[in-house]
C-alpha cells in the first residue's frame, strides 16, 4: 500500500482534533507534554532501525541535519541503496543540504509524498517538520507497507493506516471495546490483553490487573512483549499511560505487534482470573458462626484457571492463622475450607487463589457465643400432656435445660384456628436450669405447644394437646339410699330401692 497522498510532513499532532486547532495555538503548544513524548518515541523508533548499521540519533532535532543518519535510516527501512552519491563528511552547510536533498529525492522515487518540507527545514532543525517527516516514514514503512496475517489485501488498500491498525487490534481483542489510540490504553490492561492475544499465556491474568496501577500494568505487558515477542519499547510505560500522550506515539508502538513472533522458551502460564473464583458456605457468612465450633465453606475455581487456594483467618486482636484447605479434585475444582474460631467478635477471612484475592475477599465474619444443645433439653408437666387440659383454666409444664449449655428458651402455642399469639405463655426462671411455663387456653380443641432452645426445637416438640371443655354451672350429685341389709340393686324391689333421688 503506498503512502502517497497520506504522508504529509506536517506536525505529527494529536489527530483530527489537533488539525482543527488554530495555527497560533499550535505554536503556543510547542512545549506541550505530548510533543515531548512524541519526540522521545520517534527518536527511539529511529534508533531501533539504525542499530543494525551501528548508528544512533541522540537529538532528533539536530542529528538528522547532516543527512547521514537520515540516509542510513531510509536505506534500512526500504532495504534499498540511495542510488546517488552523497557527502560522507559533510562539514559544511552546503554539503548537509545536498545530503538531505538526496534523501528527500529518494522518498519521491518511493512515491512518498512530502508537503511543506525541504532540505533547509531538516538542516535548520525545524522540529515540527522533522516530527512530521518521521511520522510519514512510520505510516509508510511500519503500517501501510507490511501485509499482516489474516488480513485481506484489498480491504487493507481501502483503509487509512489508522483504520487498518485499529481494525487489526479490534480483531485481536474482541473482548475489549478499543476505539482509539489514547484513553483506551491508559489503564495498561489493554496492553496486557494484546500481548496475551499474540502469545496466549504471556499475560494470562491481564483482566484481573488493578486499573488504578496503570504504570505497573503497562510495564508488565511491555517487558514481556520486549523480551519474548521482540517488540522494543519505543515508548515508556509511564508515557503510554500518560493522559497527555498523542495517538501517533501510541500507534508507533502498537504498529510493531502485527509482525510479532514468539521466541522459544517463553514462560507461558495458564490463564488466571482469581476474581472469577467464588466462595460460599456458612463459614464466610456475616453471622451465624460460633466460637469454638467448626466453620466450613467451599471455594469454587472452575472459571478462575489453575491455581492453589490459601485461606487466612484473622481474629479481632489481629492474630492470623491459616485455615485447613482440602482440594476435592472434582469437575468444578472446588476446595473445602474449615477453621475453628477461638474468640468471639469480628473475624477477617482472606481467600487467595494463585496468590490473589478472589471476589469479595476478605470476608467479615461475626463470631458469637456458642449455642447450646437443644437435644439435651426436656419438658414435663400437665400442660403438654395429650389430654387433661381444659379451656379457660391455667396449666403449666417445666423445661429442664441443665447441661445443655447457653441458649434461650422459647415457647409458642398454636390454637385450633392455626393462630399463634392468641394464647400467651409466661416463662419463669426457677433456677438450676429449670423454667416453668404457664398458659391459659381460651378454647377447646387441638393445640400445639412449640418449645425451642437456642431457636432449635427440643426433643418431642411440638407437643399436641387436646384442650377439653371447661365445666359450666353446679355439679349434680347422685345419692344412693343404703339399705340395712343386702346390696342396693339386688333382690326384689332393687330397682325401686336403688333409684336416685334429688
Amino acid at each position: 500500500m503506498s503512502g502517497a497522498g497520506r504522508g504529509r510532513a506536517e506536525p505529527a499532532g494529536r489527530g483530527e482534533a489537533d488539525a482543527e486547532m488554530p495555527a497560533t495555538e499550535k505554536d503556543l503548544a510547542e512545549d506541550a507534554p505530548w510533543k515531548r513524548i512524541q519526540q522521545n518515541t520517534f527518536t527511539r523508533w529511529c534508533n531501533e532501525h539504525l542499530k543494525c548499521v551501528q548508528k544512533r540519533v541522540g537529538n532528533l532535532q539536530t542529528d538528522l541535519g547532516d543527512g547521514l543518519r537520515l540516509i542510513a535510516l531510509l536505506e534500512v527501512l526500504s532495504q534499498k541503496q540511495m542510488g546517488r552519491k552523497y557527502n560522507a563528511r559533510p562539514t559544511f552547510r552546503q554539503m548537509q543540504l545536498e545530503n538531505v536533498s538526496v534523501a528527500l529525492e529518494f522518498l519521491e522515487r518511493e512515491n512518498i509524498k512530502l508537503v511543506s518540507i525541504d532540505s533547509k527545514a531538516i538542516v535548520d532543525g525545524n522540529l515540527k517538520l522533522i516530527l512530521g517527516l518521521i511520522w510519514t516514514l512510520i505510516l509508510h514503512y511500519s503500517i501501510s507497507m507490511p501485509m499482516w496475517d489474516e488480513e485481506d489485501e484489498e480491504e487493507a488498500k481501502r483503509q487509512t493506516p489508522k483504520q487498518r491498525l485499529l481494525g487489526w487490534i479490534q480483531n485481536r481483542l474482541p473482548q475489549i471495546p478499543i476505539t482509539n489510540f489514547s484513553k483506551d490504553w491508559q489503564s495498561g490492561r489493554a496492553l496486557g490483553a494484546l500481548v496475551d492475544s499474540c502469545a496466549p499465556g504471556l499475560c494470562p491474568d491481564w483482566d484481573s490487573w488493578d486499573p488504578s496501577r496503570p504504570v505497573d500494568n503497562a510495564r508488565e505487558a511491555m517487558q514481556q512483549a520486549d523480551e519474548w515477542l521482540g517488540i522494543p519499547q519505543v515508548i515508556t510505560p509511564e508515557e503510554i499511560v500518560d493522559p497527555n500522550v498523542d495517538e501517533h506515539s501510541v500507534m508507533t508502538y502498537l504498529s510493531q505487534f502485527p509482525k510479532a513472533k514468539l521466541k522459544p522458551g517463553a514462560p507461558l502460564r495458564p490463564k488466571l482470573n482469581p476474581k472469577k473464583a467464588r466462595a460460599y458456605g456458612p463459614g464466610i457468612e456475616p453471622t451465624g458462626n460460633m466460637v469454638k465450633q467448626r466453620a466450613e465453606f467451599t471455594v469454587e475455581t472452575i472459571s478462575a484457571g489453575q491455581g492453589d487456594v490459601l485461606v487466612y483467618v484473622e481474629d479481632p486482636a489481629g492474630h492470623r492463622e491459616e485455615a485447613k484447605v482440602v482440594a476435592n479434585n472434582d469437575k468444578n475444582r472446588t476446595f473445602s475450607v474449615s477453621y475453628v474460631p477461638k474468640v468471639t467478635g469480628t473475624h477477617k477471612v482472606t481467600v487467595l487463589f494463585a496468590g490473589q484475592h478472589i471476589a469479595k475477599s476478605p470476608f467479615e465474619v461475626q463470631v458469637g457465643r456458642a449455642a447450646g444443645d437443644a437435644g439435651r433439653v426436656s419438658a414435663q408437666g400437665p400442660g403438654i400432656e395429650p389430654t387433661g387440659v381444659v379451656a379457660n383454666k391455667s396449666t403449666y409444664f417445666d423445661i429442664f435445660t441443665a447441661g445443655a449449655g447457653p441458649g434461650e428458651v422459647g415457647v409458642s402455642i398454636t390454637d385450633p384456628g392455626g393462630r399463634r399469639g392468641v394464647v400467651e405463655p409466661t416463662l419463669e426462671d426457677r433456677g438450676d436450669g429449670t423454667w416453668r411455663c404457664t398458659y391459659r387456653p381460651q378454647s377447646e380443641g387441638p393445640h400445639t405447644v412449640n418449645v425451642t432452645f437456642g431457636g432449635v426445637p427440643i426433643p418431642k416438640s411440638p407437643f399436641n394437646v387436646t384442650v377439653g371443655q371447661a365445666p359450666t354451672g353446679a355439679s349434680r350429685v347422685t345419692h344412693l339410699r343404703l339399705q340395712p341389709r343386702g346390696v342396693p340393686g339386688r333382690g326384689p324391689g332393687a330397682a325401686a330401692q336403688g333409684a336416685a333421688r334429688p
